[in-house]
């Protein structure tokens, strides 16, 4: 992998799931042990994965969107709460969101639909409450 990659990856993966997420893994959660899986994860998931952007067939929202029917197959709650916030910051809609999550239950197993169901709404619910504090 390259410089040129990580500072790609690092820019998207700032954009996505928020700088003061990607700060905290890269600097205050990460040790000696761990340094390099989190250069690992910015450079190949992010830099060379979602940074294939320029040729075309992708847009980050589309990414979102697989991501969050991935993620939510494999029960990953956590992952699948950042993704789902990243969705949001990508243009995705709760429409679509819903939608994507449909077909998780119908490919994946109705359970792990439930369980995403369930962390969209958690999340959706603490978005909007950020959303109302701030209007305020």
């Amino acid at each position: 992998m390259s410089d040129e990659l990580f500072e790609r990856g690092l820019e998207i993966r700032r954009a996505v799931v928020g700088a003061e997420y990607v700060d905290r893994a890269l600097e205050g959660g990460a040790d000696d042990f761990s340094r390099d899986f989190q250069r690992l994860v910015t450079e190949f998931c992010w830099g060379a994965g979602w940074g294939r952007e320029e040729h075309g067939a992708l847009s980050r929202r589309d990414r979102s969107l697989l991501n969050l029917a991935m993620i939510g197959t494999l029960n990953r709650s956590d992952e699948f709460k950042l993704h789902l916030r990243g969705a949001l910051r990508n243009g995705c809609t709760r429409e679509e969101i819903r939608d994507t999550l449909i077909q998780l239950a119908i490919y994946a197993g109705i359970p792990a639909g439930v369980e995403a169901f369930r962390l969209a709404r958690e999340v959706f619910a603490a978005v909007d409450a950020e959303s109302d504090a701030a209007s305020a």
